[in-house]
């Protein structure tokens, strides 16, 4: 028997299409049968490649006895959190007003009407660790409601209230005065000063375990280091982005990186894999390698987008949402490798003299690192690169790997996290001139922009869905427009962006308390209409969408958007002020407001472009191939390049030496008090005149 799951778009919906509940998607029919039926709402909130959702799923969903005590008192409405991110915003703040904590799977009990009266995560099929058995909790609540209804209202009430004060809290906060300097260079100071007191110096990373990769984080310490030269802020980037690389979280055979992981060192991931962190990643290791020339960093980053390419491609021609952490029913199963089977692989394929440098490469053991088996690791500070013969077993054991149960894959083609994947392929491929990812990028691109839409233009949260799409989603798809022109100077890539940005504007923007919602003015009405202010695993939808607006404003030179992305910069300053490890990316947005430049390669100069790729130049517009109606090119002369900055350009140039030169001086000219000696890396960003990628000048 399936119940109505069957036949929704999510894949995280069909897995639980055969439990013997009578599970409800979230929408009109579940809440009208509440109301009713006078029954409270059992909301359950997860994804595909969540491993509790699924525990909780084997243990409760798939248990008769239970399904049959959630049909007698509750109508169980299921929720994809990555289709619904406005319901997860909601809910989740009930269960962290609730309980103090939050994740995944959500379980969440609301009254007909939507207002939650308990809410908490997982709960086990019986009485453990402090935690009550779920048929009990569900016996009390059935209780409650039908005994005690008037706590129940009032429970309900206290907790919509917390709600909408969490929805609200960055526009009561924005009449406040700024608690910290409101120019670029002050907050990044404060930013990383903040985030030198959370640094992990052994381990890298920011907080003790279980450790999330914050790329926002690590890209704040990039910026800081180019700006000021400061050794420090390079030191917490790098040893992050080293110890990540070495340890068990990086994916050592095919690529990519796991979602978390439980140790301070970065050796046990929890093993789902998810585009988000790939995309993100990926742009960050990339972003090192612009920075210091140490090639390691361009490895993973290549090595990531090629994982995202290949294992993660969906037939669509769109990228899928994740892969799980479990293999035929197993955490991790298809990752780990005893000695033994490592010797058995390498020996079927001839190749058994390699079974002693692959023990001392990746760590292998006979007792293991982790319950009896291994996870693959380099020992921090040792190189990434490997050797031909390394090479050579890294092969044959992922063809052995490939050889086992695969973890689920989540097809769902979300439009936030493929454009997302867009602006990383991109910008790599411009960086590198990577053919293949060029290539995707546009292919991707295509996609989103073309089929994720509805017959009246609506943008949609994901392929084949009827979702309409969430302000992250627009603002992901114009930083993905952006990014697309500048890899290919075609000019249907800013008028698609304007075309966006004029969405974004249209159905998301508060237009009282500033900012963006997360649902548009079309979507649907609940307890409390969110906005995204602060990072989670992506950066909030309000920081994208504001450095993507400042950059579209000065593309374009179209003061609508420019007003519009400084607007929200504006909202958020005693957000960014007061917790910017929490704002991280808003951070970097706010650079785009007194921190920007506009470079100009006009004709066809491919070397001139190449020397404007070369660099990092994050706040940086680039302008080039097809001239569209912009203040930008007004004045510029095909053959010459121009580097302007507050409204004033340095002498044209059409030398590749001189370019490089007046490049560097984007990133130094508004520091002071530089530590130059010494750091790795300085060099390569204070380029001499036509010095290339990768050489080495003593310091």
């Amino acid at each position: 028997m399936v119940n109505r799951l069957e036949h929704e778009a999510s894949p995280y919906l069909r897995q639980h299409a055969a439990n013997p509940v009578d599970w409800y998607p979230w929408g009109p029919e579940a809440l009208e049968r509440a109301r009713t039926q006078d029954r409270p709402l059992f909301v359950s909130i997860g994804y595909a490649s969540c491993h509790w959702c699924h525990v909780m799923a084997h243990e409760s969903f798939e248990d008769g006895p239970t399904g049959e005590d959630l049909d007698r008192w509750f109508v169980a409405v299921k929720v994809d959190r990555e289709e619904r991110p406005d319901l997860d915003a909601v809910y989740m703040a009930a269960v962290q007003a609730f309980s103090g904590s939050g994740g995944w799977p959500m379980s969440v009990f609301c009254t007909p009407d939507g207002r939650p009266f308990f809410a908490g995560t997982y709960f086990p099929a019986t009485d453990r660790h402090g935690l009550p058995g779920f048929r009990h909790l569900l016996a009390a609540l059935a209780d409650a409601w039908a005994t005690r209804r008037d706590e129940v209202e009032a429970q309900a009430d206290a907790l919509a209230r917390a709600v909408s004060a969490e929805a609200t809290l960055v526009d009561r906060l924005g009449g406040a005065a700024p608690a910290s300097p409101g120019s670029f260079p002050e907050l990044l100071d404060q930013a990383v000063t903040h985030l030198a007191g959370r640094f992990d110096p052994r381990w890298g990373g920011f907080g003790p375990a279980p450790k999330f990769p914050r790329p926002t984080l690590v890209e704040l310490c990039l910026r800081h280091f180019v700006g000021t030269g400061r050794s420090k802020s390079l030191t917490m980037a790098t040893t992050t982005l080293d110890a990540m690389a070495a340890g068990g979280v990086y994916d050592h055979l095919a690529g990519g990186f796991a979602r978390y992981s439980t140790d301070e060192q970065w050796l046990v991931p929890h093993f789902e894999k998810m585009l988000t962190d790939q995309a993100l990643l990926a742009r960050t290791y990339l972003h090192a390698w612009q920075v210091t020339g140490e090639e390691k960093y361009l490895q993973v980053a290549t090595e990531t987008l090629d994982y995202v390419l290949t294992d993660l491609m969906g037939a669509d021609g769109g990228l899928c949402s994740s892969e799980d952490a479990d293999a035929g029913g197993i955490e991790g199963a298809h990752a780990l490798f005893t000695a033994a089977e490592i010797e058995r692989a390498l020996a079927e394929a001839g190749h058994s003299g390699l079974a002693a440098p692959v023990r001392d490469w990746y760590g292998v053991s006979d007792r293991g690192n982790w319950e009896g088996t291994n996870i693959l690791s380099r020992p921090l500070g040792s190189p990434l690169r490997r050797p031909p013969d390394i090479e050579v077993a890294r092969r044959i054991l992922l063809d052995a790997r490939r050889r086992r149960p695969r973890p689920a894959v989540d097809t769902k083609v979300v439009l936030e996290w493929n454009a997302m994947a867009v602006v990383s392929l991109a910008e790599a491929a411009a960086a590198t001139g990577n053919e293949r990812w060029a290539d995707s990028a546009v292919d991707i691109g295509e996609v989103v922009f073309t089929r994720l839409r509805r017959h009246d233009g609506r943008w949609l949260r994901a392929l084949r869905s009827p979702q309409p799409a969430f302000a992250a989603d627009y603002a992901w798809l114009l930083e993905a427009c952006l990014g697309l022109y500048q890899l290919t100077g075609d000019g249907r890539w800013p008028d698609r962006a304007t075309e966006v940005a004029d969405a974004l504007l249209d159905l998301f923007v508060d237009r009282v308390g500033g900012g963006l919602f997360t649902s548009g003015r079309d979507g649907e009405v609940l307890i409390a209409r969110a906005k995204e202010w602060t990072d989670g695993a992506v950066p909030s939808a309000n920081a994208v969408a504001a450095g993507s607006l400042l950059h579209l404003g000065n593309l374009t030179g179209d003061r609508r958007f420019h007003d519009a992305g400084e607007g929200i910069v504006e909202r958020a300053r005693q957000l960014i002020g007061t917790h910017p490890d929490a704002a991280a990316d808003m951070v970097a947005a706010a650079g785009w407001v007194d921190a920007s430049s506009d470079v100009v390669v006009a004709g066809d100069r491919p070397d001139l472009l190449a020397e404007v790729r070369r660099q990092w130049l994050p706040t940086t517009t680039l302008a080039w191939g097809d001239r569209r109606g912009s203040p930008i090119w007004e004045g510029k002369q095909d053959g010459w390049a121009y580097v302007c900055r507050a409204g004033a350009c340095q002498e044209p140039t059409r030398d590749a030496g001189t370019l490089a030169s007046q490049l560097a001086g984007l990133v130094s000219e508004s520091a002071s008090g530089r530590e130059r000696a010494g750091v790795p890396g300085w060099l390569s960003i204070q380029k001499a005149a036509g010095a290339r990628r990768g050489e080495r000048e003593e310091g």
